[in-house]
């Protein structure tokens, strides 16, 4: 036997640590125990989507149909299990999984592995947020044509999506797409539910209902928090029996009145040092008991100064711009001529239509005859301000308005309320995770509907790794008081995950002489690798 024979050297890199992540939640046996296990087959569907997690927090862009060849340079045994080979998780594999899944049922499994998370890992529940994206797709899609057909299948059983047109997120109206809804824990960012649904739907349309799912999937008194998509008379009706804070919409005259009469209450001197604590000394509020929707609530009127300053500077250019604007419209109008009165004020009134801030005022009709001795009238006019509209969004100027059914029982402090609309970002951070083009793809290539939302339930499963995974780091970092460098080689107690994937890149699985052992393991990664779970040390030390 060769020198070369005798040692074989294969990338763990952080490898190790999803892998870990994956073992300590348990999602390998959840998944064999709802598709089961074919004693006939080579690797089972549990480590089928064991590796898909891995290949998709790999954060090297493959798509599946290179699945296979992401593992050629990997340890995979070290990873999956002996006797596994990379041309096990060949193509068709990967296919006839993602299908029994589906089969199965997204949700279901989803909602076991969550509850599993729960059960293990103390994660505060009091808040959870919504919120939805889209995501652009390569491709025909022709199946919408047979909707009626699908929807009066939906009846006996639940229809794929429908992949067409709507408002896209990812600012690509040109493709179609399909929609995500996401709930996440504040803490800690951790995918509580997920829903995929048609291109063309409605966050108001469906946010109620996908509330009243959640509720019954996760029995846990949560108090939900949703942009303003939330707040219409049906979907409050729909959730008067949760708890819910969410984002009153300017369209609603009550809320109109409010923002424009009421003052918020100056901040009294005693207040001011917990305000900057809490990070809220550029706000200040006033709480309203309203009813709306046959429902009792607490809206809370909110300024913010630093909003407050750049809308006004935006009403100040949106000015500007229409001055420059309607000078170009006064002057010609002015220099047009009507054969009617009528005429005259027709295209009067149509220019005024694209003038928000501004309007051209009719101050006479002349009466005058063309070079060739025609009747015509001529308009001369002049540009006027509109005081009213200028005042009114003066007023609304860094002012929302929030709204919480907690009144009475459980009534919550309006500090609290706004700094828990704050961490709305919690699923923005997700989708951002979800979109990042280092992350699976830009964009799906799969054909089937079927397919992109086992796909997109996929991505939630990474997701949930990865937050969690962050979550935990964090967590014992703050306990230990210790932190480690940044990327700028700042010491820091909150460093992310990608970071730390990054900081082990470089560990390296070597068989020599039938000896296995890990290489490269410095110190500051073993110090690393004893703040995460145990199953994470476990393919390093």
């Amino acid at each position: 036997m060769s020198y070369l024979e005798e040692i074989q050297v294969k990338n763990l890199d952080h490898l190790g640590i999803v892998a870990g992540l994956i073992d300590e939640i348990g999602i390998v046996k959840i998944i064999n125990n709802k598709l089961g296990i074919d004693v006939r087959e080579k690797i089972s569907a549990g480590t089928v989507v064991k590796s898909i997690l891995i290949n998709g927090l790999g954060f090297v862009s493959r798509p599946l149909y290179l699945f296979s060849q992401f593992f050629q340079d990997k340890a995979i045994e070290k990873l999956l299990g002996e006797r596994i080979k990379p041309d096990y998780l060949n193509d068709d594999k990967i296919g006839r999984v993602m299908d029994e899944l589906y089969k199965y049922g997204l949700n279901d499994i989803f909602i076991e592995v969550v509850l599993e998370v729960i059960k293990k890992i103390k994660i505060d529940l009091k808040y959870s947020h919504l919120d939805s994206t889209s995501f652009h797709l390569d491709g025909e899609y022709k199946r919408e044509e047979d909707k009626e057909k699908q929807e009066e299948e939906k009846i006996i059983k639940e229809r794929p999506i429908f992949i067409k047109k709507g408002y896209s997120r990812d600012h690509r109206p040109d493709l179609k797409q399909c929609v995500l809804d996401l709930i996440t824990s504040q803490d800690g960012d951790i995918p509580l539910f997920v829903r995929v649904g048609d291109g063309n739907e409605s966050d108001k349309a469906v946010f109620g209902k996908v509330l009243v799912e959640f509720k019954k999937q996760i029995k846990f008194d949560s108090i939900m928090v949703c942009d303003s998509a939330l707040y219409g008379q049906e979907n409050l009706q729909l959730i008067q029996h949760l708890k819910w804070i969410t984002r009153v919409p300017m369209t609603i005259k009550k809320a109109k009145e409010l923002v424009q009469n009421i003052e918020v209450e100056e901040v009294k001197d005693e207040d001011k040092e917990k305000r900057s604590d809490l990070n809220l000394e550029s706000y200040t509020w006033k709480e309203e008991i309203v009813t709306y929707g046959g429902i009792k609530q607490t809206w809370l009127i909110v300024l913010s100064e630093k909003r407050q300053k750049s809308d006004l500077e935006k009403l100040e250019k949106q000015l500007s711009q229409e001055e420059k604007k309607s000078q170009k419209f006064l002057k010609e109008i002015q220099s047009e001529e009507f054969e009617h009165p009528q005429a005259a004020r027709y295209k009067l009134k149509a220019i005024n239509k694209k003038l928000r801030l501004l309007e051209i005022k009719e101050v006479e009709l002349i009466e005058t005859y063309s070079k060739k001795k025609e009747k015509i009238y001529k308009m001369i006019s002049l540009i006027i301000k509109k005081d009213e509209e200028i005042s009114r969004k003066t007023k609304e100027a860094g002012k929302f308005i929030l709204a919480t059914n907690l009144v009475e029982e459980n009534k919550l402090e309006a500090s609290e309320i706004l700094i828990t609309y704050k961490n709305q970002q919690s699923t923005e951070r997700g989708f951002r995770f979800l979109k990042d083009p280092l992350f699976f793809t830009d964009s799906f290539f799969v054909e089937k509907p079927e397919r992109i939302e086992t796909m997109l339930f996929l991505m939630s499963l990474c997701l949930l790794i990865y937050n969690l995974g962050q979550r935990e780091l964090r967590n014992c970092l703050k306990r230990v008081k210790k932190g480690i460098n940044n990327q700028v080689g700042k010491v820091t107690l909150r460093p992310t995950l990608r970071w730390i994937f990054q900081c082990f890149q470089g560990i390296h699985y070597v068989i020599l002489n039938g000896v296995k052992q890990i290489v490269n393991l410095t110190e500051e990664r073993r110090f690393i690798l004893s703040l995460l779970p145990a199953s994470c040390q476990r393919y390093y030390l």
